[in-house]
Order: C-alpha cells, then sequence, then structure tokens
C-alpha cells in the first residue's frame, strides 16, 4: 500500500501542532522545578522529549486508521474517541499549569486515561497496530496520574 503523505502530515500534525501550542502557552507557569513532587519524577526537559513522541505515535495511529479498510461508520467513531482524547489532553495542562487546580487534574487525567482506554478500543478495531501505538501513552498517562496526584497531596 503506498503512503498517503498528505493524510500522514496531517495525522502527525494535529496532535504535535496542538501539543506544541498548549506547551508554549503553559511553558513557566507552573514553576514545575519549583514544586514538592513525588519520587520518581523526572527533570522538566523529559516531559516535552516524551511527549512529541507519544504525539508522533498518535498521529501515525490515526494515519493507520484513516486509511484502514474499514467502513466509514467505524472510522467516524474512531476519529471521535481519538479528537475527544486530545481536547481532554491539551485541557489538563492548562488545568494543572495555569490554574493550578490540582485535583481538578487528577479527575481530568483520569476521564483522559478512559478515553485513552476507549480509543485504543476503537483503533484495533480498524488497525492492531494503531492500537498498539497506543499503548505507550496510556502507560504515561497512568504515570502522569501518579505524579499529578503526588503533586496534590505536597503542595
Amino acid at each position: 500500500m503506498r503512503t498517503n503523505v498528505k493524510k500522514l502530515i496531517f495525522s502527525i500534525g494535529i496532535p504535535l501542532i496542538g501539543g506544541g501550542i498548549v506547551g508554549f502557552i503553559t511553558t513557566g507557569a507552573g514553576a514545575y522545578d519549583g514544586m514538592v513532587k513525588p519520587p520518581l519524577s523526572p527533570p522538566g526537559w523529559v516531559f516535552p522529549v516524551v511527549w512529541s513522541i507519544l504525539y508522533i505515535m498518535m498521529g501515525i495511529a490515526l494515519y493507520l486508521v484513516l486509511i484502514s479498510p474499514q467502513s466509514d461508520e467505524v472510522k467516524s467513531l474512531s476519529k471521535r474517541t481519538f479528537a475527544s482524547q486530545l481536547i481532554i489532553n491539551f485541557l489538563w495542562p492548562v488545568i494543572f499549569f495555569i490554574l493550578k487546580t490540582y485535583w481538578a487534574a487528577v479527575v481530568t487525567l483520569g476521564a483522559l486515561i478512559i478515553l485513552v482506554i476507549i480509543t485504543i478500543v476503537d483503533f484495533r478495531k480498524s488497525d492492531k497496530r494503531a492500537a498498539l501505538l497506543l499503548v505507550p501513552y496510556l502507560l504515561w498517562c497512568l504515570f502522569a496520574l501518579y505524579l499529578n496526584i503526588g503533586v496534590a497531596l505536597l503542595n
């Protein structure tokens, strides 16, 4: 199968650009380095690196769904769940870093995790590789939930 370069760029661009905008908006807003953090907290520079990789993987997963031979109905549902989790993903840093409502951010991350699981299930219907590409994202969100709870308890 030939790669549809426009769809691939679009699919990767959406999460990468959105994440970049949110990262730019929230940079410095939360003073991550000055927070009391739980054990296993990585240094601040790790987050943009990991998120960039995860956004690229999410985009490739979306691309695999878009080019799959599944029905438009199945793809439409997958696109909706992907968009839903991505919106929540982009809202979390605003809630955490700008609003500094750490417990609301915990709830938001819980919702995100549920939506990521639903997205994985939906993507699996179109392409198993797409579902597998989202597993590291789910694991990172679970780790982020641990960190978020730790920050909420310690600050």
